[in-house]
């Protein structure tokens, strides 16, 4: 399978590659690491317990996942965040929030109103 063909199955399943990249904790806090902009896969590498290989094959699933991309300087990989492949994440998250809104709103009605048993 060739890199089009490759993109073009991850492009089919991308809500899925997106729940399936994030449910790793060294790929979440390589996500974290990038909020604040770019960085060099040796600078991601030495905030890990990881070696520089496993980091990489870390970063591959990212970009393959449109999560993050990479750019080349020289001798250098940069990487850097694309958030918005993160969109189908916060709209499931989404539905939560108003479910457990909900909840803590009747909760909080349920502790306000006087009992009349007392």
């Amino acid at each position: 399978m060739d890199s089009v063909e490759r993109k073009a199955v991850l492009a089919q399943h991308s809500d899925h590659d997106i729940f399936r990249v994030i449910s790793d904790p060294t790929r979440r806090a390589i996500l974290d690491a990038l909020r604040n902009g770019p960085l060099a896969v040796n600078t991601l590498a030495n905030g890990f317990d990881q070696t520089r290989p496993g980091i990489s094959k870390h970063l591959r699933v990212l970009r393959e996942a449109g999560v993050v991309t990479e750019t080349k300087h020289g001798r250098e990989r940069r990487y850097q965040l694309t958030p918005s492949r993160l969109k189908p994440v916060d709209e499931w998250i989404l539905t939560y929030r108003g479910f457990w809104q909900t909840q803590l709103g009747a909760l909080k009605h349920y502790l306000e109103t006087p009992n009349d048993d007392e």
